[in-house]
């Protein structure tokens, strides 16, 4: 651990999870030292072992999400691509698509980018102010040219969970297919696809599943057929002109993050090992000490459901007469504490909870947070409330 990073208290893990497990440092380590060459592209012994690296990856990732072929799981850089891989490679001129208000712009700019291009429409289903939705409200909103549903599992700014499996019961129900953005839910809250009903599933690598950065992918069931987002090498059928269909190759062109996936690798079985289970109800009881300490001050405001209620380890809050930014850099400088203000690229969330005019500051715990940690957020916004008080 660096100097500058000693004593720090991070609360941002709904960004990227921070510290990561030493197993995941040391498998991005060896992997570099001694499997650093390209997976797929050559029979030597290094780049079988690379290519091992990828497919056993692959293979913890269904186990956690009981994806019945790993192959069915494309790597990416991030949730980032795999909403874009998943919505561009799906959609066609005139298809409806329905979504909610507390997406993040990795599915509203897309879909607004092709409303513009090739005349996509889109029906965005209100929250309330805790982020909570009607499932009813979806169904009455598909119509004839419906081919998708996208919708977020957990709000990366109201920390809510959506009925996901309810959401894919009724996409089931009409022959509409499901896409769910597993950015704050991956690692930390029980996803299971076959359950669920979920047709695509897009998740980051280096959030709740605790490997590094760069690193992500995405679930396509079996019987859909994406337009690549990327055509390229891929080290199969180079003698076609064409993009293979064999998977994953199809949605895999160019050399992979073969050290980073090994990092993922490490960080799936961390989680498998630990459960999901067992990381939701420690961060959960961890957001619950957050909000009923930051209820006791009548000036701060907290965001998304109620104190015992479901959500994730988000919590987001403002206080009174305080910028959040300049929340944010007091916390930083004088406490060393790091939290993240702003919009947190979901602007429409922001409407549904009454922030849009200023933001919020967002703090969200992670599986190796302690309650000592909460304990001097509280102790911070404390002294923050007080000042600005008098």
């Amino acid at each position: 651990m660096n100097t500058e990073e000693q004593g720090l208290i991070y609360l941002d893990h709904a960004a990227t999870s921070w510290p990561k497990p030493k197993a995941v440092t040391d498998a991005v380590v060896n992997a570099i030292i001694n499997d650093g060459a390209n997976p797929g592209r050559g029979s030597h012994a290094m780049a079988v072992r690379a290519s091992r690296i990828l497919f056993d990856t692959r293979k913890q990732l269904a186990k956690l999400f009981n994806i019945k072929n790993p192959n069915d799981i494309a790597f990416t850089s991030n949730t980032t691509m795999s909403l874009n891989m998943a919505i561009k490679g799906w959609l066609k001129p005139g298809d409806h698509v329905i979504s909610t208000t507390v997406e993040h712009n990795s599915v509203r700019r897309p879909l607004h980018y092709l409303e513009q291009t090739i005349g996509i429409e889109v029906s965005y289903i209100e929250t309330d102010q805790q982020g909570k939705i009607r499932v009813d409200e979806i169904e009455e909103a598909i119509q004839g040219r419906t081919t998708l549903i996208i919708v977020n599992h957990s709000s990366n700014l109201l920390g809510t969970i959506l009925p996901v499996a309810e959401i894919g019961e009724l996409a089931k129900k009409h022959g509409v297919k499901l896409l769910v953005d597993a950015a704050q839910s991956a690692g930390i809250i029980p996803v299971d696809v076959q359950a669920m009903g979920i047709h695509m599933l897009a998740f980051p690598g280096h959030k709740g599943l605790l490997g590094p950065q760069g690193t992500g992918g995405l679930y396509i069931a079996p019987e859909i057929d994406l337009e690549p987002l990327l055509h390229g090498g891929t080290g199969s059928q180079s003698e076609t002109p064409h993009q293979p269909l064999v998977r994953p190759d199809r949605y895999e062109a160019g050399t992979q993050n073969t050290a980073g996936l090994a990092g993922l690798q490490a960080g799936v079985k961390y989680v498998l090992e630990e459960s999901v289970e067992k990381i939701h109800a420690k961060e959960w009881g961890l957001a619950q000490r957050l909000m009923e300490g930051l209820s006791k001050h009548e000036n701060v405001q907290i965001l998304g459901p109620a104190l015992g209620e479901p959500r994730t380890g988000i919590v987001a809050f403002n206080v009174d007469g305080v910028d959040p930014s300049e929340l944010s850099f007091i916390l930083d400088q004088h406490y060393k504490i790091a939290v993240r203000a702003g919009f947190h690229c979901t602007p429409l969330a922001h409407v549904s909870a009454g922030t849009v005019a200023t933001g919020a500051v967002r703090a969200s715990v992670g599986v190796f947070t302690t309650e000592e940690e909460v304990d001097a957020l509280l102790i911070a916004i404390k002294e923050i409330s007080q000042q600005y008080s008098l």
